[in-house]
């Protein structure tokens, strides 16, 4: 992406994952997995099969090296066909892989970033929770040392706990010195779902089919010390963990999920234009529609360059916190702005099932809000540019 040149291997990843999505994610699966809400756990593992999910874990681990301009143009391809594989991807890549290699303890490298290379391992992110947003220093989850220091035990809960009826590990933020001064009493610790005292409930969200939004409680749940991360060093270091560069990329994952769909809501409403006849010629023909293809198309060009611009920061480990917050808050506002005017575009055909631009809608409406909403992408903003507050 140096001087808008685009390296050779974004251009064939692309290719091959354009390739894949056709072969493997037809429309008529991504409309059963929407349908269902089920996650295609057979599709992830060819996904897998193409190496894209070791493109945040070193080669010393099986991967391919940091790379996060692909890890993003990744998501943006799934993300044109279906949330169902496209978030799980995420989970995997960037909650587990990322996350795991940024601040992981070296015993915690060698034993799960093989298999999250491969694609072998899930996590969720269990960060919400019913009175906690977006004050993550403020989580009531909370961890005690017990055994003698050899197992620590959960209790509280977690909600807007994407994937987490399908993931191998919830990646938690947990309270584990309740006496100690915020932001030196966090933790974060690998809690399996199968755990006993774990309870996993489905949401009814209106989109994000596939990767269930689900509420989940811990009640008394033991795990082995050995899943603090960071290891006993992460013990109350956790503030340090999450913010940084986990949280940035975040940030550019969600603006690459919001790329993808309204992409190919531009693409299918484009595609309508042309081929949908009135008054002797195609609706194309008439400036109001294409005045508003037009806007999409440009919008969606401007998204694309602020989300991968982003992803160039993060990969030369440069600052990119207004950057992303910046590409967070444009793109996602921006998509659901496309995503709109394709359907007005495609008129009632964009309003029933039998067409995807209504499920585009649904999905592309949590945008603004998932992974840090706008207004609080707009005080990062402020606050990193030193706005005066007095």
């Amino acid at each position: 992406m140096d001087h808008f040149g685009t390296p050779e291997h974004i251009v064939m990843l692309r290719e091959t994952l354009k390739r894949f999505v056709e072969a493997e994610m037809p429309r008529e699966a991504a409309r059963r997995w929407d349908h269902d809400n089920h996650f295609p756990r057979d599709v992830f593992a060819k996904l897998a099969d193409l190496g894209v999910m070791g493109m945040t874990v070193p080669e010393e681990y099986g991967g391919t090296g940091r790379d996060i301009l692909a890890t993003m143009i990744t998501i943006e391809e799934l993300a044109r066909r279906s949330m169902a594989v496209a978030v799980p991807y995420i989970m995997s890549a960037c909650y587990g892989g990322m996350n795991v290699e940024e601040v992981g303890s070296p015993e915690q490298k060698q034993r799960l970033l093989p298999d999250l290379a491969a694609g072998r391992l899930i996590f969720a992110y269990g960060i919400t929770e019913p009175d906690v947003g977006a004050d993550i220093a403020g989580v009531r989850t909370t961890a005690t040392r017990t055994g003698n220091g050899g197992t620590v035990t959960i209790n509280g809960a977690k909600r807007f706990c994407s994937g987490a009826d399908i993931a191998d590990y919830i990646y938690s933020v947990v309270k584990s010195d309740p006496a100690a001064p915020r932001y030196r009493n966090l933790s974060i610790v690998l809690i399996p779902p199968t755990t006993k005292g774990v309870t996993i409930r489905r949401q009814d969200a209106t989109g994000f089919k596939g990767a269930a939004t689900c509420d989940v409680t811990f009640d008394g749940v033991e795990i082995p010390a050995e899943n603090i991360v960071g290891g006993e060093e992460g013990w109350n270091d956790g503030w340090r963990k999450i913010v940084g560069p986990g949280l940035d990329v975040e940030r550019i994952e969600v603006a690459s999920l919001a790329l993808g769909v309204a992409a190919a809501a531009v693409d299918d409403a484009w595609e309508y234009a042309e081929q949908r006849r009135q008054f002797g010629k195609p609706v194309s023909a008439y400036q109001s529609i294409r005045h508003m293809l037009a806007d999409a198309r440009t919008k969606v060009h401007a998204c694309r360059l602020m989300t991968y611009h982003a992803a160039w920061l993060l990969d030369r480990r440069q600052p990119a916190s207004v950057e992303t917050s910046m590409a967070k808050l444009f793109v996602c506002d921006t998509a659901k702005q496309v995503v709109l005017t394709c359907q007005e575009v495609m008129g009632a055909y964009g309003y029933i099932k039998d067409f995807d631009m209504e499920r585009y809608v649904r999905d592309i409406l949590v945008m603004p809000i998932f992974g840090g909403s706008s207004a609080i992408q707009k005080n990062n903003i402020a606050n990193r540019l030193k706005l005066a507050t007095e």
